[in-house]
């Protein structure tokens, strides 16, 4: 087999590991591509290419040794620019740390640098990753692989980008409000939230503030659980980190849509304003479903106390994490992330009780819902890629959209449950734009989850 950009990323650590090609030759191939595609699009940032080429001849050097190697072994990577890298630009998308070099790895960078990957660079995302539109002040926006003249996503908008267009072959994230799915559904391809403490991150201020997390990215499933086989797994340091190891979610993936019970929703019984595009493709979704063996009925949980708990916690993560910042530099963030470090310093103690009484009321709304269903399906994203010159959607079928959260409910309304969800792409507007669908498990069930999601992909893939 030939080896190219395109190839999976099992391909590509496979032929690396067989000396079917060197590392130095798949870089080289990637770099060529990072030329050709990232001027336009503005993915990848802060490449260097130097050290790129000392690490693909260290890991070459590796192979020839005889030692051991990783499972991510000579493949090119770029960690995303809010997860810092030691000895590497990271500015978190903000003028105020545009040279910022930090002296040491965040977890989930240690263990892709363990597993043998070959650090390229950055992906871009929005300042301090807050907003679903990749774009900052430091390096500009990232642009939609497909169509240009459209948005990426965020916050992990360059990560999916850079995959889409073959830049590299595997891509990590965070995802708080959808910043790991709703760019995967407008990207094509796949993201992953995982259970909360399944992909542990270390250092965090607050390590008892649970409605972030990392996670992977990929193009397809089976690769999808490659990279959360390296980056998942317990941690002293992460004293809720879940305890299966990471090895639990390594492919293969043997799954099958026969049988499952699945809840189906367009708009969560009306929570939702949803693009009508992006409706008929959920709706096609479904119905794949039922021709591959799934008993797929009309269902949803009742989440309509996940708005104000959400909007509550991430208030107050932002204050508690920028309000030195912007006292300090009251004019160096974004409005809109200034508005929401504002809107936390009005809450009270009270409200932020009121936000976790609500977060335990939704867990335990799923569970009850889960008695009943194995799966949750509704749209990622509730509309397509919007058009790049805009911060988010003024508009969903005629509705305005108040705020740059207000069209990302369909994500966020899943975050407080602290359950797993996988965007997976699902088809396209007629404008060929991509639409991605949200697959939806308990907690804990992620290795479920990723075998679902592989039938659904090979349904699909087979013209069900």
């Amino acid at each position: 087999m030939t080896i190219t950009v395109e190839s999976s990323a099992r391909e590509q650590a496979d032929a690396v590991r067989r000396r079917v090609i060197s590392a130095r030759e798949l870089l080289d191939l990637h770099l060529t591509r990072i030329a050709e595609r990232n001027p336009e699009l503005t993915a990848i940032v802060s490449l260097d290419v130097q050290r790129a080429h000392e690490g693909a001849a260290a890991a070459d050097d590796h192979l020839a040794r005889g030692w051991p190697v990783g499972p991510l072994h000579g493949l090119p990577f770029a960690p995303k620019d809010t997860h810092d890298v030691a000895g590497w630009r990271t500015t978190y998308g903000s003028p105020l740390f545009a040279d910022h070099v930090p002296d040491r790895d965040d977890l989930v960078v240690e263990r892709i640098r363990r597993a043998g990957a070959v650090l390229i660079g950055r992906t871009n995302v929005p300042e301090f990753a807050a907003g679903s539109h990749t774009f900052n002040r430091v390096f500009g926006t990232t642009r939609n692989p497909v169509d240009p003249s459209r948005s990426a996503g965020g916050s992990s908008g360059g990560a999916a980008c850079a995959l889409a267009t073959g830049m590299v072959p595997l891509a990590e994230g965070s995802d708080m409000g959808g910043s790991l799915r709703n760019p995967a559904s407008f990207c094509g391809v796949v993201g992953l939230r995982p259970s909360l403490g399944r992909v542990p991150s270390w250092p965090a201020a607050n390590q008892w503030e649970t409605t972030s997390t990392s996670g992977p990215m990929a193009r397809d499933v089976g690769d999808l659980a490659l990279l959360l086989s390296v980056i998942a797994g317990p941690d002293p340091r992460v004293p809720h980190a879940l305890g299966d190891p990471g090895q639990t979610f390594a492919p293969p993936l043997h799954g099958s849509l026969v049988g499952l019970r699945v809840g189906w929703t367009a708009d969560l019984g009306g929570a939702l304003e949803v693009d009508e595009r992006v409706a008929a493709v959920v709706e096609e979704a479904g119905r794949l479903m039922v021709r591959a063996g799934a008993h797929v009925y009309a269902g949803h949980p009742d989440l309509s106390l996940a708005d104000d708990t959400f909007r509550t916690l991430r208030a107050w993560h932002f204050q508690a994490t920028f309000g030195d910042l912007l006292r300090e530099h009251p004019d160096g963030l974004k409005p809109s992330l200034a508005d929401n470090v504002r809107a936390g310093e009005r809450l009270t103690g009270a409200d932020v009780a009121r936000a976790y009484q609500q977060r335990s009321a939704l867990s335990e709304t799923m569970r009850a819902f889960f008695e009943q269903y194995d799966l949750l399906v509704l749209p990622t994203s509730q509309v397509p890629p919007f058009p790049a010159d805009q911060e988010f959607p003024s508009e969903v079928n005629g509705s305005p959209m108040p705020d740059y959260l207000a069209w990302m409910k369909s994500a966020y309304f899943i975050t407080v449950t602290g359950c797993p969800a996988i965007s997976l792409p699902a088809g396209g507007t007629p404008e060929g734009w991509p639409v991605g669908v949200q697959l939806v498990a308990p907690h804990g069930q992620d290795r479920r989850l990723l075998e679902i999601a592989a039938a659904f992909e090979s349904a699909r893939a087979a013209g069900v």
